[in-house]
């Protein structure tokens, strides 16, 4: 079973009204919003990703989420974050989510980023402060005692 403390970052998202949908919960589609959102808040704030105007970004080539729970609003949905593969120009990044002092997960997920060139849209290297970033999340580097 996942837990909280396998993830080394983790981050509050606040869930809103329109999240949840006829049934009550917080519709199937935004599970996927907060994954991008934890990764990318960390590509951004960590590695100085520029999303707007950077030669480099990162494209979505897989996702999958393994649904355990409901989510609703008013929750705030803790978001963990850790890289199970770090390639040259791709990453494999394992996302949790939790409720509010519930140990299980509500979901658990992957999302595969490729690193392209913004113009080309062909595969390019992961940038050098992005790449430190994601090696700080790294199972692979944790594993390894570094």
């Amino acid at each position: 079973m996942e837990h909280r403390e396998d993830y080394p970052h983790r981050l509050d998202i606040p869930t809103r009204w329109h999240d949840n949908d006829l049934y009550g919960h917080v519709n199937n589609v935004q599970y996927y919003a907060f994954f991008d959102t934890v990764i990318n808040r960390w590509l951004v704030a960590e590695g100085g990703l520029d999303i707007h105007r950077g030669p480099v970004i990162g494209l979505c080539a897989e996702s999958h989420c393994d649904y355990r729970g409901p989510l609703a609003f008013p929750e705030t949905v803790e978001a963990g974050l850790r890289v199970a593969r770090l390639m040259r120009s791709s990453v494999r990044y394992e996302i949790g989510l939790f409720r509010p002092g519930v140990e299980d997960p509500a979901a658990i997920g992957w999302f595969v980023h490729v690193f392209v060139d913004r113009e080309t849209r062909r595969a390019a290297e992961i940038p050098g402060s992005v790449r430190d970033a994601l090696e700080r999340l790294s199972v692979e580097e944790r594993a390894a005692g570094n």
